[in-house]
């Protein structure tokens, strides 16, 4: 590890002014995913500057029954939340199926939704990858496939995001609050993250220097139905190969509201509104539930590997998103 000065500053102010001014500075909250990177030799900064202690680890009521989640809150605790496990019940299921306890404990709300792709390519510094060193290849096209994207991908970069959270806040229309070198302003989640293109190095729109300092969840009545399925290759402490995050209104059998957003399938937090716009108006039927994955998938561009390629995970989105729904809209659709 290349040794870095390391700086606890006084305040969230100082601490974007200390990155914001060495192009070699990172943030450092839980440390989930940069401690990995330093061990790694991903990145190799010059300054680390410790925010963890300076950022909200409060959770606050928003008028009309929104809230307002401090950037430092743990994942532990927010899923734990009783005004989260009762008013936005996937965002507790999400939390609930990453990682481990432990890391749990340690990683948060602020931190989480910037973790950078897993991506075995990306992860070992002896292969080329655009992400992690711009124009060196994308070794992932023609190898190891299986966990990458089927939408959005481009032909830099193929890598997934890989936060559960951020799957069940780009449905819940989250807002994040960030403070940079000039000031504070506010970003729907939605726009958080990019794809690749052909700058797959950056991950979202913040800038060098921008903190994250809340999320904020505004008052979505669907979001008291909502839930979150992960499909993934064991049980626990495995990354997505598909989810589905959804929340629904359903009134006479008939689908009034529909959020919905996909994980593993694409470079960011994918969300379906082409599936959003079929469900709505819709009867709760299985034939709804498929025509509303069809629609979203249609652009779903698969790749070919070493391992068989990712083709498997057209139908396996399909069936998630239909087991979801149909374990929302229960009994209502009769």
């Amino acid at each position: 590890m290349k040794p870095f000065d390391y700086l606890s500053p006084g305040d969230p102010a100082e601490a974007v002014r200390s990155v914001a001014r060495n192009p070699a500075a990172v943030f450092l909250g839980g440390g989930t995913n940069l401690v990995d990177h330093l061990k790694l030799g991903i990145v190799a900064p010059d300054l680390v500057v410790h925010v963890a202690d300076l950022l909200p680890a409060t959770v606050e009521d928003l008028d009309g029954g929104g809230l307002r989640i401090g950037a430092g809150v743990s994942n532990s605790a927010l899923a734990a939340d009783p005004r989260v496990r009762e008013r936005f019940p996937v965002l507790s299921q999400a939390l609930l199926s990453g990682a481990s306890g432990q890391l749990r404990n340690m990683a948060t709300t602020g931190g989480n939704p910037l973790q950078r792709t897993r991506c075995a390519y990306f992860q070992d510094v002896t292969t080329p990858c655009n992400k992690r060193e711009p124009g060196s290849g994308c070794s992932a096209l023609g190898g190891w496939t299986r966990h990458h994207a089927i939408l959005g991908a481009s032909e830099h970069c193929v890598a997934v995001h890989p936060s559960d959270l951020a799957v069940a806040l780009a449905a819940l229309d989250a807002r994040v609050r960030v403070l940079g070198p000039d000031g504070e302003r506010t970003v729907p989640f939605t726009d958080l993250h990019r794809l690749p293109a052909d700058t797959p190095e950056r991950d979202t729109v913040l800038e060098h220097g921008d903190l994250v300092t809340a999320i904020d969840l505004p008052a979505l009545p669907p979001a008291r139905r909502s839930a979150y399925r992960k499909v993934r290759d064991r049980a626990s402490y495995a990354f997505a190969l598909v989810s589905v995050a959804a929340a629904v209104e359903v009134r006479g059998g008939v689908i009034t509201d529909a959020r919905v957003a996909f994980g593993g399938a694409a470079h960011v937090p994918w969300r379906a509104r082409r599936a959003e716009r079929v469900l709505r108006g819709a009867p709760a039927t299985e034939e709804s539930y498929r025509a509303a994955a069809d629609a979203e998938l249609a652009d779903a561009r698969p790749l070919e590997g070493l391992d068989g390629g990712n083709a498997f995970k057209i139908p396996l989105l399909r069936r998630t998103l239909a087991a979801t729904l149909r374990e929302l809209v229960g009994e209502d659709a009769r």
